[in-house]
């Protein structure tokens, strides 16, 4: 029975919105198209003239018309053919509810028009109209269409020509769950210096000279599922006795995190919130990218950067947050262990935050701050601060040419330590001045559609105090043991 009146409410309100004009038709041509009057002339007048509508029947006339624009939608997405429109009415009205099978019966203009006096009858409180109404469609339509997602940050533009992000623009292995990756680095280094014991020192990407050496091997991949995420990367090869070698912090406390770690170059878990254009939440070891170079020499411009790359850090052991406020920045706090550090080298963590703006597919601003962290093994109160921000730029890009692509990069750094016996500022009664400034810039040309490359560029350090310069393996030297034949103490002085 709601059914019948809600229909014949509905169809009142199409009448009025039309002025009656199909009404008065019906009523009034005869077959010799004379249009005589009725018997009932006073009837006929006030069919004519439909009282007007009230603010309520307002209302409920725009809510129908909402309704009729969401069963539009629903059948226009539906894979069944169209019925005709006499069977849709009844069709319909079964499977809908009361109001949007009222809806879809005024739409097809099929049922006879309300008399005036009906009108007042078939008004249906508008609280009761809101609850005949689906759940589903009555919270669509508060919003009318489905919200868009937000875009996927840095989607926008194609950045595989930036150094520190990999070439690869697609995974032929790609499957909803896990993005295998292999990464496979074997060299061939060439020292002009001809070391009798083949080492190469002060590096922390090439280590042996005229040698083949894998270098690394990375088997792993990226895991996600609805929003969880992970990432895993071995480090089998040299990288599994140089990177850990470097870390003083597993000598202070128990159990041997060298070991523990060697052969993990990645390894995180995390959770990604739809909120903004993503929030990821990750913890564990990840890449830091100070020194805009990446750990993994396939993504770079060259295979050997700057010392300025090679002494900051490669990794971070800790909780990092990923902020995208739009598709063009990302915002990433950091809580570490340490500077590049499997655990802590006294009792305060580091703490550091990355800018990342890429505007257009030819700029790209990065900014990585590093402050708080006591990073000078068993030296309480000595706090490391450290500034490393870079531009690229890609200034040529013609496909058809043969010197089709061009780029440079430019990145600075400073940094500093204090207390503990030394001091930012120079030296002084607090101690020796510990400092660091370095610079490197780049130029990078690509020759016929990107199968060939040439960079130039180079960098300068000046480190006193010697406490970011990586100490020469002299005699199984490790960052923990030290060398009489390579003091790192403050006041000591390393440029390059």
């Amino acid at each position: 029975m709601r059914i019948f009146k809600l229909k014949r409410l509905v169809q009142l309100m199409l009448v009025g919105v039309s002025c009656g004009s199909a009404v008065s038709t019906f009523a009034f041509a005869d077959d010799e198209g004379k249009g005589e009057p009725p018997a009932k002339p006073a009837a006929a007048a006030k069919i004519e003239a439909p009282a007007p509508l009230t603010e309520r029947e307002r209302w409920m006339l725009d809510r129908m018309e909402q309704l009729e624009k969401r069963v539009a939608e629903l059948e226009s997405r539906s894979n069944a053919p169209a019925a005709p429109a006499g069977a849709a009415s009844s069709s319909q009205s079964g499977s809908l509810s009361p109001a949007a099978s009222a809806a879809v019966a005024s739409a097809t203009g099929v049922t006879p028009a309300p008399t005036a006096a009906e009108a007042n009858a078939n008004v249906i409180p508008a609280e009761k109209v809101l609850a005949s109404v689906s759940p589903q469609a009555l919270e669509k339509g508060k919003s009318g269409a489905a919200k868009a997602p937000a875009t996927e940050p840095f989607a926008f533009a194609d950045f595989t020509w930036l150094t520190g992000n990999a070439r690869t623009k697609e995974s032929p292995m790609d499957t909803k769950f896990f993005t295998p990756e292999i990464r496979a680095d074997v060299d061939y280094i060439y020292d002009f210096n001809h070391p009798k014991d083949n080492t190469i020192s002060g590096s922390s990407e090439v280590f042996r000279a005229n040698e083949v050496q894998v270098t690394q091997l990375g088997v792993g991949g990226d895991f996600h599922y609805d929003n969880v995420r992970a990432r895993l990367m071995t480090q089998f090869g040299l990288y599994s006795q140089t990177t850990p070698r470097n870390d003083a912090s597993p000598s202070r406390g128990q159990w041997n995190l060298d070991n523990a770690y060697r052969y993990i170059s990645e390894a995180y878990g995390g959770y990604h919130f739809n909120a903004l254009h993503g929030i990821n939440v990750d913890a564990g070891i990840f890449m830091s990218y100070i020194g805009l170079f990446s750990y993994y020499q396939f993504d770079n411009w060259a295979y050997q950067p700057s010392y300025v790359s090679s002494n900051t850090p490669w990794f971070f052991n800790g909780v990092r947050v990923q902020i995208f406020p739009t598709e063009h920045l990302k915002i990433e706090p950091w809580f570490t262990n340490g500077w590049q550090s499997y655990g802590r080298f006294n009792s305060r963590p580091g703490l550091g935050v990355q800018f990342l703006w890429r505007p257009n597919g030819w700029l790209s601003v990065l900014g990585n701050q590093y402050a708080l962290g006591e990073d000078a093994l068993n030296t309480p109160g000595r706090v490391r601060y450290h500034t490393d921000d870079s531009i690229q730029i890609k200034y040529f890009d013609n496909p058809e040419r043969f010197l089709d692509k061009a780029a440079f990069s430019l990145t600075g750094d400073m940094g500093c330590e204090h207390g503990g016996g030394v001091s930012c500022a120079g030296n002084s009664k607090k101690g020796p001045k510990q400092s660091f400034l370095g610079y490197m810039i780049y130029n990078r040309l690509w020759f016929d559609r990107d199968k060939y490359g040439l960079t130039i560029g180079g960098g300068q350090i000046n480190n006193p105090g010697r406490y970011l310069v990586l100490l020469p393996p002299i005699n199984g030297a490790t960052a923990a043991s030290g060398t009489p034949y390579f003091t790192e103490n403050p006041g000591s002085r390393r440029s390059l």
